[in-house]
């Protein structure tokens, strides 16, 4: 299958291009091929959510648009720019929640949150305090937890910490991976509720890697599903699931896939737009 579709055809810039990317690991058994001639781009605004099976390279696209790994071949641009390229200062313009977290844990919770921001030695002390203690109640946390540690912490309030590390120096695109993974249902809900709400307020492009069904449907506004070792279909949930790919129709149409959907058709269907080709690159 060598076409996909999106609906993504807004005039909106362009945050992220990925153009005939390659990325090839060596182990004992000789080189393994994760991604192969892989196109992808994201316009600003996006709410993008990658999804696929184990070994497609989902997080590793993450840290290659974080500029944390290389591709072995082809281009990465994110604001015009190759991720390895960016000065600190440009390094700011993405930001990233790790799975689990990845607070410091000898640092406080407002500790973690200026720790970027300290590290660019351009502010004084109280304003990086006053910012720090800005985005802690941007995540729906009381100023009373900024000198808690790490250890104190729930699993969602260590996200919502995390997430606002990530926010610190206002970002415009920002990676999450995983985010409501190890979270129950309620905490999860209201972890979402908090994206939706940051991404409208902030006007965030945001790329998303989740393998939870109802964090997909809830926030994605297009995606983009990664098989064969490329992109091989992205657009609406619904323009997705109707693709003809068997790990589409395992992870979509199974029985969780099912029960998510039916929320998803209690909402109104979003303006649907002409697709076209996502694998020629840009």
């Amino acid at each position: 299958m060598n076409t996909a579709v999106t609906n993504n055809s807004s005039n909106a810039p362009t945050v992220v291009d990925i153009r005939k990317l390659w990325t090839v690991f060596k182990n004992a058994d000789g080189e393994q091929v994760v991604h192969r001639d892989l196109n992808m781009h994201i316009d600003r605004g996006e709410v993008l959510s990658l999804v696929g099976g184990s070994g497609t390279g989902k997080t590793v696209l993450l840290r290659q648009i974080l500029g944390l790994e290389k591709p072995t071949q082809g281009v990465v641009e994110v604001l015009g720019q190759q991720p390895g390229e960016l000065s600190a200062s440009g390094a700011a313009n993405v930001g990233m929640l790790f799975q689990h977290g990845a607070l410091f844990s000898a640092f406080s919770v407002l500790e973690n949150i200026a720790f970027p921001l300290r590290e660019l030695k351009l502010l004084p002390d109280e304003l990086i305090r006053h910012a720090a203690l800005v985005k802690l109640q941007m995540v729906g946390l009381e100023p009373q937890h900024a000198n808690k540690s790490p250890s104190d912490l729930s699993g969602g309030m260590i996200k919502r910490v995390a997430l606002a590390r990530a926010l610190i120096m206002d970002p415009p695109l920002l990676l999450l991976d995983e985010p409501t993974a190890g979270l129950d249902p309620e905490a999860s809900d209201s972890f979402c509720n908090l994206l939706r709400g940051l991404h409208r307020e902030l006007g965030l492009t945001v790329v998303m890697v989740t393998h939870d069904l109802d964090t997909l449907f809830d926030l994605s506004t297009r995606i983009a599903v990664l098989a064969d070792q490329k992109v091989i279909v992205s657009g609406t949930a619904r323009e997705v699931i109707a693709y003809p790919h068997p790990f589409i129709h395992e992870y979509f149409l199974g029985g969780r896939g099912q029960r998510a959907l039916e929320a998803l058709h209690d909402k109104p269907a979003t303006e649907q737009h002409a697709p076209r080709p996502e694998a020629a690159p840009r």
